[in-house]
């Protein structure tokens, strides 16, 4: 392996990290509003039911995805290159324990955690010593690093400061494209699609500039992927297409 590959393959892992803080869907602090408005109206008459929108926008995404509560969902990743014989399905959860750190644990195939607080990830593989990186080093993390925020708390002026954002598709089936606006990134990444139904994540798909667009999967899409063994078959699932 060349030095060159090498630096390549760090940098990528890095960004893959950074960009798992987008991961993790609403469905609990969803299921956690809705249980509380519900304790709270017990003694109420009953409101009628709001009429879902034909149509979703930006503020409609934003706000199922707005983090309130401390959550963890499941995840699957199929990892291709030209440098392994065949695909790698990483498999593990995402855990958000408070507002400031996400914890990405893998289980399979190798036991690996993954803490990022405070603009710093630390890396814990079994039989290695952890190791402690700054996000702030590469210039192009840092601005997405503070776009992370704004997602999570739903602010679309602050996220768009940042990305251009395209919202399609209806409350069963939804997609929010962001678009890099910071010229460094822009030139790796072509946008992040989410994916999702009502206030479920199910996936997040990576676009890069060179190469095949790469699915994270999430909650039930997750589950769904035993026995995943193409890129394609990934795909599929994250586009919610039977296989």
């Amino acid at each position: 392996m060349t030095s060159g590959n090498a630096t390549t393959r760090r940098r990528s892992r890095r960004t893959h990290l950074l960009l798992a803080t987008l991961l993790l869907p609403g469905w609990a602090a969803a299921q956690n509003t809705e249980a509380a408005r519900a304790s709270q109206s017990r003694d109420r008459v009953p409101a009628p039911a709001a009429v879902a929108p034909r149509s979703v926008d930006a503020d409609w995404i934003l706000h199922r995805l707005t983090q309130g509560a401390a959550s963890a969902t499941p995840f699957v990743e199929l990892r291709v290159s030209p440098m392994l014989k065949r695909p790698l399905l990483l498999s593990g959860e995402y855990r958000r324990p408070d507002a400031d750190t996400l914890v990405r644990e893998v289980r399979t195939p190798y036991v690996e955690t993954t803490t990022i607080r405070g603009g710093e990830a630390t890396i814990a593989r079994e039989g290695r010593s952890p190791r402690t990186f700054s996000l702030s080093r590469v210039p192009e993390l840092a601005v997405l690093q503070g776009s992370f925020g704004a997602l999570l708390a739903g602010d679309r002026k602050a996220l768009e400061t940042v990305y251009a954002v395209e919202a399609d598709g209806v409350p069963a089936d939804w997609t929010l494209t962001l678009v890099p606006r910071e010229p460094r990134t822009a030139a790796r990444i072509a946008g992040i699609v989410l994916r999702g139904r009502d206030g479920e994540l199910r996936c997040i798909e990576t676009r890069p500039k060179q190469g095949e667009p790469q699915p994270t999967l999430l909650g039930s899409a997750a589950t769904a992927a035993a026995g995943l063994d193409s890129l394609e078959a990934a795909q599929r699932l994250c586009h919610d297409v039977p296989r």
